[in-house]
């Protein structure tokens, strides 16, 4: 989770590429470029257990602060830890 936020917040090419290479085939979206708009400027871990990580990631756009806060599915893959999906409240995690 956190070299994903660091990806995000690098953006651009090396940021992009990074990110889909750690997101599942299954459920990657064709474009996953990053928004340049967006300033990321802090991430914090709220919970990890096995597959599942909460967190809270702070970010500015357009000068307005706000906070993504998600709880992620990942799945491990060829060794490599991959995104899955975010999941919903009514999803049961």
């Amino acid at each position: 989770m956190r070299s994903r936020y660091a990806a995000y917040a690098v953006g651009g090419q090396v940021g992009d590429d990074y990110v889909f290479r750690t997101w599942h085939p299954r459920t990657r979206p064709a474009d996953v470029a990053t928004d340049p708009g967006l300033v990321w400027t802090g991430l914090a871990i709220l919970r990890a257990e096995e597959d599942v990580v909460e967190f809270a990631a702070r970010y500015s756009y357009g000068g307005v602060d706000r906070v993504l806060h998600e709880t992620s599915r990942f799945e491990l893959r060829a060794g490599r830890w991959v995104y899955v999906e975010a999941i919903t409240p009514s999803s049961g995690a």
